[in-house]
């Protein structure tokens, strides 16, 4: 194992792990806006050495931290192209390119299914017009509900291949999989915020949130995608 730049460089077999110093900036990246606890869970890295990071990351311009009635942390425009350049060459310095892209693939081709399934989930027909705009669903149709939860059950099974597919070569990608299937759970007991709703590990958050990681890894933008 050797080392280039900042990037730990292993042999393609096994997962690897990213420099602290990427996995901070890349946690801002894919959560938006957070709180250094926030971060902290989602880099594994302790407190203190977050709260480092943090400041240091502040000092250069390439992230601010903002206070008031919800405080938190956020990436500067000069900050998202800084984490750019080492999410490059971690792709390549590992020799993982290949296998991100073919989970993107897969994820892809389930993508927009899911957001059917959410507009599903938000959204019920009117028994009361058949032929009429749907409503917004209150959950008093259990039998749609249980529909759509089966479909998203079918998802969920593309995406714990492509999640596992994702933490057997890049240790920042572990985890997905247990957030997806705790908000799988939930939904199935009946805890229906669960699935889309935002600021809570919601299906839809964990969701969103993989799309984000594996754009910024693979360096596409998301107008890009929707163009293409």
């Amino acid at each position: 194992m050797g080392r280039a730049g900042s990037v730990t460089v292993m042999s393609p077999a096994g997962s690897h792990p990213s420099s602290p110093d990427l996995m901070v900036v890349h946690a801002l990246r894919v959560k938006g806006f957070v709180d250094a606890e926030a971060v902290v869970a989602a880099t594994g890295l302790d407190a203190e050495r977050v709260d480092v990071l943090l400041a240091g990351l502040a000092g250069a311009g390439h992230a601010r931290h903002r206070e008031g009635r919800i405080s938190g942390w956020m990436l500067t425009p000069e900050g998202r192209a800084h984490g750019e350049s080492p999410l490059a060459a971690e792709l390549e310095a590992t020799g993982v390119r290949p296998a991100v892209e073919a989970a993107y693939r897969d994820f892809l081709e389930v993508n927009q299914g899911f957001l059917g399934l959410c507009t599903d989930w938000q959204l019920r027909p009117d028994p009361d017009a058949p032929d009429g705009d749907p409503i917004v669903n209150d959950h008093a149709d259990a039998a749609h509900d249980a529909a759509v939860v089966a479909r998203l059950g079918e998802a969920d099974d593309v995406m714990r291949e492509v999640c596992g597919g994702l933490a057997e070569v890049l240790d920042r990608f572990d985890g997905y999989g247990e957030r997806f299937a705790e908000a799988l759970a939930r939904v199935r007991v009946g805890e229906v915020e669960w699935f889309t709703r935002p600021m809570i590990d919601s299906y839809h958050t964990v969701w969103f949130e993989l799309h984000e990681n594996l754009l910024a890894t693979l360096g596409i933008e998301r107008a890009r995608e929707q163009a293409g």
